[in-house]
């Protein structure tokens, strides 16, 4: 049940980044004056999307605790790096941001960095 909890905390953590640059960028450009920046984070905090992405991390917090009951920290943690390879898999696949070569050997460090570091 650790790691169905473990997977919870990064499957709630990717949807939350992935909703919230969906809302940003529908949202437009970020405004200049302090008034403009006040109205459009206000618009986006009532955003039903990003509430979701705010109830998923609480969601995440959750699930985190919960897998932190029977799982060493130094063996889970290692797991949430798996954000870095699935928001920029996604970010790819939804809002076409390119797949560079070092982003790419990036992730393949990354994935390795897990394998490792969970070990033992």
């Amino acid at each position: 049940m650790s790691y169905f909890y473990l997977s919870c905390t990064l499957l709630l953590t990717v949807y939350g980044q992935v909703v919230i640059k969906w809302q940003v960028a529908n949202a437009g450009v970020f405004p200049d004056t302090p008034q403009g920046k006040a109205l459009f984070l206000g618009k986006l905090l009532l955003n039903p999307w990003i509430i979701s992405a705010l109830v998923a991390a609480f969601g995440a917090a959750l699930t985190w605790m919960a897998a932190l009951t029977r799982l060493d920290l130094s063996h889970a943690y290692p797991f949430l790096s798996l954000t870095f390879v699935l928001v920029p898999v996604l970010s790819v696949m939804l809002f076409h941001e390119p797949a560079t070569v070092p982003k790419v050997i990036g992730i393949l460090l990354v994935c390795a960095g897990v394998i490792v570091g969970s070990q033992g």
